[in-house]
């Protein structure tokens, strides 16, 4: 047999190799390869009541002061746990980070001014800017779940973005919000876990008992 034929053969058997691997059924494939298809096929397994249960906890933690007050329904940001305009009346400004001489940091510094009832602080303090107002006053839970996942109302960003949204600088202030002030009614880790269990399972949002689909 010639050289030329060995290699011909050879090039046949693999490629007879090749294709009965294709068509091994998926019993017959190992776990490893399954995982790995059902992973990247389905990173979002849909469930519409741990979705709508899920987002029962978020809404209750972005309702709270800690948030709210930061996305008020018009361009003076809220305090206290009342919710009351702001002393001064500072505004939004285009960028969110106040109008004029009225800068957000001229009052709140990079960290929480030591004292009761003192400025909280963090290094990149304000509002949403005027383009993208991100209001959470007076939203109804359904109005909220799809104003979250709309990037023309979220600030552009994707369920991905989303997700790591829940461990923002200004986010996590709200967890450490200075000397005399309440804390969300959840822990961050709770408010996280519910956070990614509402957007991977589908991101539901709830009506007047009915579950709509974003």
């Amino acid at each position: 047999m010639s050289v030329k034929t060995v290699y011909l053969l050879a090039i046949l058997l693999s490629m007879t190799a090749i294709m009965a691997a294709t068509f091994i059924p998926d019993t017959e494939r190992s776990d490893t390869t399954l995982t790995r298809i059902e992973t990247a096929a389905a990173p979002i397994r849909k469930d519409s009541v741990a979705s709508v249960k899920a987002f029962a906890s978020v809404y209750k933690v972005l309702m709270s002061p800690r948030c709210m007050n930061c996305h008020p329904s018009g361009d003076i940001p809220l305090q206290g746990d009342d919710n009351h305009l702001h002393t001064m009346a500072p505004r939004r400004g285009s960028d969110g980070k106040g109008l004029y001489a009225m800068k957000c940091a001229n009052c709140h510094q990079p960290t929480n001014s030591p004292g009761l009832h003192t400025p909280p602080g963090n290094p990149d303090w304000h509002l949403p800017p005027a383009t993208m107002r991100m209001v959470f006053q007076g939203r109804t839970p359904h109005q909220l779940a799809k104003q979250l996942v709309d990037p023309k109302q979220n600030g552009n960003k994707t369920m991905e973005k989303l997700l790591e949204h829940a461990d923002d600088g200004l986010v996590l202030a709200g967890w450490n919000p200075g000397e005399g002030r309440s804390l969300p009614p959840l822990s961050h880790d709770e408010f996280k876990k519910a956070w990614t269990t509402w957007i991977k399972t589908g991101a539901y949002a709830p009506l007047n008992g009915k579950l709509l689909q974003h």
